[in-house]
């Protein structure tokens, strides 16, 4: 069976308690970044990219984390520019967006 989208992105939404050891991606953020890639998908008329939220993705001192598939590609997407690097670069242009990478 054929992929219901060519790319599908999670953005981690976790949640934990201030103070927690190994801190949150909603906390650094997340919230903010995939109401933003939502917003430019749709305004970009990219209908076969779907972009969820998800939950802990266990990499929290990384984070915010994404992961796009089918690839499997990990990224840190700290800011909105960097959303907007992640869309033009990944979900345009189909290339990695190298200085976003997870590391």
């Amino acid at each position: 069976m054929a992929p219901a989208y060519k790319h599908h992105v999670f953005i981690c939404q976790n949640q934990r308690h201030e103070g927690h050891p190994r801190g949150c991606c909603l906390a650094k953020g997340s919230e903010k970044i995939l109401d933003y890639m939502k917003m430019r998908i749709k305004e970009l008329g990219l209908k076969n990219i779907r972009i969820n939220k998800a939950g802990c993705l266990d990499q929290c001192e990384k984070g915010p984390a994404v992961v796009i598939y089918p690839e499997g590609t990990w990224y840190t997407i700290k800011t909105i520019e960097d959303g907007e690097t992640l869309i033009q670069s990944h979900l345009v242009k189909e290339l990695k967006a190298t200085e976003l990478l997870m590391k």
